[in-house]
């Protein structure tokens, strides 16, 4: 059975907090959307996540949900791809929360959550 995605938020990597608190307040702006400030990003809506300073993938990330973080690991070996095991979070119960997969895509890294 072939996992399920959906798209989370796109990442956006900004060079300091000035410039992720610019970009929030312009797509706030230009889309509608309500800021969210974070320890480490912010938000513009539940779409955008706009980095404090930059993080994997030159441009940033992307954020995929899916029911299993293991299963969608297995699937995503079998297919050829390998995660960055330094960026994997667990749940209190054991559980992956949410791991990267190694390299870049189009300049982004792709970021694998728990739903």
């Amino acid at each position: 059975m072939k996992c399920k995605f959906t798209l989370e938020h796109v990442g956006i990597n900004t060079p300091n907090e000035e410039e992720a608190k610019k970009l929030v307040t312009l797509l706030c702006t230009l889309l509608n959307l309500e800021p969210r400030q974070g320890d480490k990003s912010d938000f513009a809506g539940p779409y955008f996540e706009c980095m404090k300073y930059p993080y994997l993938g030159t441009n940033g990330h992307i954020a995929m949900k899916t029911d299993s973080v293991e299963d969608a690991m297995a699937e995503l070996k079998e297919k050829g791809f390998s995660f960055n095991m330094d960026t994997a979070a667990y749940n209190e119960d054991g559980t992956l929360k949410n791991i990267y997969l190694d390299g870049e895509f189009g300049g982004f890294a792709i970021h694998i959550l728990r739903k």
